[in-house]
């Protein structure tokens, strides 16, 4: 049985042990620029999204927190070091006024481990997976992979031209199921959905409201489900619109000609996928 350590009292902002959470503003404005802050590792905040990923995966390295829920953290964080400060102390480092408790440095997975080889499920019985073409806001990102949990999709695939979902605000958004549910960084966007088509047995379901589409109660849900949500300014893109299977658009009042993608997700994701809810 794991022994809990003691939080280790850190008294100094400039500290050498916490120089992973260190100007995290910056190490976000990399991110989203594409640069090389993003390899080796991402940050995770707030108590319920640092609960989720520790709870499901091994990945925390370690851990800063303050007074309130160090003793917490220490007690469930296995072999990562808590380290404690005072919010003013954690704010120093971090760069930004800090009010969340805590916040985690976590290993990246090797990109080489993200593809649909090694994350796949093997078996062939119900799978629904979700598939997220081009979509860059970060609270889209973020919804799509709550609703994701929300309505058991087992796999999320994202395009090359997605945002990264391990982003410290998408994962805040997404409660920490970004970092949880298995995600396949997809590297050939259309090669990939012909595989999961083909290969893999999945009918593709497309979500746009163009003039192609048919209304997404006249689609019968396999058990093996593919559901492609695109950006809400382009979209899904023409390899989606080639490889799916159909075109669904959902009913609203006229004069209304779109909704938010991720309330979209939450409309279809519980039409075609309601076989694996009850």
């Amino acid at each position: 049985m794991h022994s809990a350590a003691a939080p280790i009292l850190i008294e100094h902002a400039d500290d050498p042990r916490l120089d992973a959470f260190r100007a995290v503003r910056d190490r976000d404005l990399l991110a989203r620029e594409g640069k090389d802050a993003r390899a080796g590792r991402f940050l995770a905040e707030s108590p319920l999204v640092v609960d989720r990923i520790l709870a499901r995966t091994p990945c925390v390295e370690a851990l800063l927190s303050d007074e309130i829920h160090a003793a917490h953290f220490a007690a469930i964080s296995s072999n990562a070091p808590v380290y404690m400060g005072s919010r003013a102390l954690i704010d120093a480092v971090t760069g930004f006024p800090f009010h969340r408790g805590v916040i985690a440095c976590c290993r990246r997975p090797d990109p080489a481990t993200l593809t649909l080889d090694r994350v796949m499920p093997t078996h062939r019985g119900s799978l629904t997976v979700l598939l997220i073409d081009g979509v860059n806001n970060i609270d889209n990102m973020g919804q799509l992979y709550r609703n994701a949990a929300a309505f058991g999709v087992d796999l999320v695939v994202l395009s090359p031209n997605c945002h990264d979902h391990l982003y410290r605000k998408i994962l805040r958004v997404s409660i920490g199921y970004s970092a949880t549910i298995p995600t396949v960084m997809s590297s050939d966007w259309e090669a990939d959905l012909i595989r999961l088509r083909d290969e893999f047995g999945l009918m593709l379901v497309a979500a746009d409201a163009g003039d192609d589409s048919v209304s997404l109660e006249s689609v019968t849900p396999s058990p093996r489900m593919g559901i492609i949500m695109g950006n809400e300014f382009d979209g899904i893109s023409a390899a989606s619109r080639r490889t799916a299977h159909a075109i669904v658009r959902i009913r609203m009042s006229e004069g209304v000609d779109s909704l938010n993608v991720a309330t979209a997700s939450a409309i279809c994701l519980h039409r075609l996928n309601a076989a694996q809810l009850r």
